[in-house]
């Protein structure tokens, strides 16, 4: 999950534990928007030490870490 779908799974939240007012049987509306609140913030705070670490999107497409070769001229054997 990226910092997209977190963000967008917080707002969700949001708008249904805050601003919904509909009472349902069977399950709590409310209820549905504190867990999304809770998973978006997780999965924001997860996308972001893993972006840290990774330094950053694109450091595996651009080949990774520089790579360094060394030749040395000796006796052929």
């Amino acid at each position: 999950m990226g910092l997209g779908v977190s963000l967008i799974l917080i707002a969700v939240g949001a708008v249904l534990a805050w601003a919904v007012h509909v009472s349902t049987s069977g399950f709590n509306i409310h209820t549905v928007g504190y867990i999304l609140l809770v998973v978006g913030i997780i999965g924001a705070l997860l996308s972001l030490v893993f972006w840290s670490s990774w330094a950053g999107p694109g450091y595996f497409s651009r080949g990774g870490r520089r790579r360094t070769v060394v030749e040395e001229d000796g006796p052929a054997y």
